[in-house]
């Protein structure tokens, strides 16, 4: 048998690939549980990929995923040098761990489509309950953060300093994040994307931060009522015009996924400490945000403050007993 037969031969076959149906509904179970956390400011996705112990898989697959291994997996579907190769796309394929990210991937789209779909609802008719529940889901997500941190420099009280002010400020009323500019989208998708991977860290949260939560909500969920609008006779304009705005907030968050997110663990590696610090501070600088947004929709009145403290009550028991039930976050294994 020759040597080019005994490649052949170990090369995948796609049925030898695919991974059993048993173990796909398991990875997109898991997929839904990040995407519903990563939906919603103060709850993480990476918390919940530390639970369900596919963290570290998670961290290899995407640090598996290089220009490289991108550029060989396209050109293995170009008819030149000897033709179309399934089994070169499939060595890349498997190198990657590719099946088990389309099933966390299909599962996290769609968590997030059903409960963008309910912040868009609720955003419009209770904004009170809903930004109240997210006060609470992000103070009690401070708490939990800030609990397994220790100030041990003058460097770290100043960083942490720096994360409070910057998130507090951007909270506020921002004209350059209120504009509908694609590049902040862009932008947003990026920052977002790239926190979800991090434990304790929300994407949903800088987004919040940025301005953008509700924008995003309010697109993705008109975006779905376009596309199944278009199927009845609907305007494709505006399929168009908030695919538009989709798309680039997607492909933000592939940017940032692979850089973004990159530099963060670089950072962790250098000086975890500080770097974990000034993403605390960033979430208690946030708790600005959904106060801003009821004061300037609502106004506050002793009504609207009973009902906003009883829904922050709600959200922070929510994640404190999530946190007690769950896992002892540990920022060192971060």
């Amino acid at each position: 048998m020759t040597a080019a037969d005994q490649t052949a031969d170990t090369s995948p076959t796609l049925r030898g690939s695919v991974p059993p149906v048993r173990e796909w509904a398991r990875t997109f179970a898991i997929g839904i549980c990040m995407g519903s956390a990563d939906a919603v400011p103060g709850v993480s996705g990476g918390t919940i990929a530390l639970i369900a112990g596919i963290y570290g898989r998670l961290i290899a697959m995407i640090t598996a995923i290089t220009p490289d291994r991108i550029w060989q997996f396209l050109t293995a579907f170009v008819p030149t040098n000897g033709g179309v190769s399934v089994r070169d796309a499939l060595d890349v394929w498997d190198d990657v761990d590719g099946w088990f990210g389309l099933a966390l991937v299909a599962g996290v789209a769609t968590a997030v489509v059903v409960v963008t779909r309910a912040v868009h609802v609720l955003s419009k008719n209770a904004p009170t309950l809903l930004f109240g529940f997210f006060f609470g889901l992000i103070a009690a997500s401070a708490i939990v953060l800030l609990r397994e941190l220790s100030f041990e420099s003058a460097f770290q009280v100043g960083v942490a300093v720096t994360g409070f002010v910057l998130a507090f400020v951007l909270s506020g009323p921002t004209p350059f994040l209120a504009s509908d500019s694609l590049v902040v989208v862009f932008v947003a998708g990026a920052v977002a994307v790239s926190a979800m991977i991090l434990p304790g860290i929300s994407g949903s949260l800088l987004l919040v931060i940025l301005g953008q939560y509700r924008r995003m909500s309010d697109v993705l969920s008109n975006f779905i009522d376009s596309l199944i609008g278009l199927l009845a006779g609907g305007s494709l304009a505006q399929v168009v015009e908030l695919g538009t705005v989709v798309v680039t907030f997607i492909l933000g968050g592939f940017v940032g996924l692979f850089t973004i997110s990159r530099a963060v663990r670089r950072a962790l590696d250098r000086n975890r400490r500080a770097t974990m610090t000034f993403l605390v501070a960033l979430v208690v600088g946030a708790l600005r945000a959904p106060v801003y947004v009821v004061r300037t929709e609502v106004g506050f009145s002793t009504d609207v403050l009973v009902a906003f403290a009883g829904a922050a009550l709600v959200g922070a028991a929510l994640l404190l007993v999530l946190d007690w039930y769950a896992v002892d976050l540990d920022l060192d294994s971060v």
